[in-house]
């Protein structure tokens, strides 16, 4: 299924063809995002984009914690790239991907701690309900501090930001690693 706009392949800025050839030296192609997303937009939504991977960085959550939330919003989502670019940010980060396998299940997979349970939980209801019941803020409080809270809040929302971006010009998988069979 192709996106809803044509990819860009040759930009006409010097600023967009010094990002293509960032982006084909990282991942060895140019992602469909940015030919068909960010390639129509000022470099600002580029440069808003890196930053927030830059303040990702600066999460006191572990790195685990925020692959997981980022998979699992998507998965909600169903945002296939989104899906497939975090899969591949947790093989980067040699993480073990049968948790992003056993995901629809987290709450009932011995995998899963109480801390990521808590915090899918509250994923959860923040992606499909919009509104996170007092029970599940008190039970992610326990496992989490005040900033690492907002840090959940952060990585949910720009998760939707990325999903949404995807899924409102139909950008699919970029193949950058086996996509998971979701349970449904």
């Amino acid at each position: 299924m192709s996106s809803f706009l044509t990819p860009i392949e040759q930009p006409a800025s010097l600023a967009m063809r010094e990002i293509y050839a960032r982006n084909q030296e990282k991942f060895g192609k140019i992602m469909t995002g940015v030919k068909v997303f960010i390639a129509r937009m000022p470099i600002a939504f580029f440069d808003f984009y890196t930053t927030v991977s830059v303040l990702d960085r600066e999460l006191e959550l572990p790195v685990d914690i925020v692959l997981l939330l980022r998979q699992y919003v998507a998965q909600l989502n169903v945002c296939e790239f989104c899906i497939d670019t975090s899969r591949y940010a947790a093989i980067l980060a040699e993480m073990d991907v049968a948790k992003f396998d056993d995901l629809a299940d987290y709450g009932c997979s011995p995998l899963f701690t109480d801390q990521e349970v808590a915090a899918l939980d509250y994923a959860s209801a923040l992606t499909i309900n919009k509104h996170v019941d007092q029970e599940v803020f008190d039970e992610l409080a326990r496992h989490f501090s005040e900033r690492e809270i907002c840090e959940i809040v952060h990585v949910v929302a720009t998760e939707h930001l990325y999903n949404i971006s995807n899924l409102g010009l139909n950008i699919h998988s970029d193949m950058f690693c086996r996509l998971p069979s979701v349970k449904k």
